[in-house]
């Protein structure tokens, strides 16, 4: 697939709104694809390196920054969505305990759910809480396409052994599950994401008319 003329699509993504629990999160239409991980995992920055946008959705060094579930719309029909991340988070308990009830609430009953994007450190994957959401995906039947990012921080060897451990770990748990490497840094990967969400959204490239 010519991926550019879907990049173009993702440029036009805007933030719509912030949504602390499913009973205010926008009306639902057409499909959303989420993007999931724990906290500093490079969530926000692969959503924006997606979208070919610098600050779509908000970064920070500081774990646990987005605590509520942002929209941002593509379409009258498609939207990206970043979910809080989880983990690690340095925040109150009660907290913390607040955003997964509310992520777990959206991720299980908004309808127009079509994928999840989870995100994971290649170098720290497959923790508690990636588990826990491989095994809700499996459970309710949602497709999921991991990004292991940062794979610019270890060398090729090391990165391409991360990867094919983790596929060897999915595979055994069924589903619709896939994984691949991922930089929003170098950029790595990023053509193959894109295909994905091109994909889950059903996009049709505009078909070429000969003169």
């Amino acid at each position: 697939m010519d991926i550019k003329p879907f990049t173009a699509v993702l440029r036009q993504a805007r933030f719509e709104l912030s949504a602390p629990d499913l009973k205010r999160c926008p009306p639902e239409q057409g499909i959303e694809i989420a993007f999931a991980g724990r906290s500093n995992a490079g969530k926000s920055s692969a959503l924006n390196t997606l979208a070919d946008q610098k600050s779509l959705a908000r970064t920070s060094k500081t774990p646990g920054r987005t605590q509520l579930i942002n929209f941002f719309p593509i379409n009258e029909q498609w939207k990206l969505v970043d979910l809080p991340g989880y983990g690690y988070a340095q925040v109150p308990e009660q907290l913390k305990l607040d955003w997964q009830k509310h992520m777990g609430e959206y991720l299980e009953k908004r309808e127009c759910l079509k994928g999840l994007f989870l995100v994971m450190d290649v170098r720290h994957p497959l923790k508690e809480f990636d588990r826990m959401m491989l095994d809700w995906s499996v459970r309710f039947e949602m497709p999921v396409h991991i990004l292991l990012s940062k794979c610019d921080k270890l060398n090729r060897g090391p990165a391409a052994n991360a990867l094919q451990a983790v596929r060897k770990e999915i595979k055994a748990l069924g589903g619709q599950i896939s994984a691949q490497l991922f930089s929003s840094h170098d950029k790595t990967g990023v053509d193959e994401a894109r295909e994905v969400l091109a994909r889950w959204f059903g996009y049709e490239p505009p078909q070429v008319t000969g003169t």
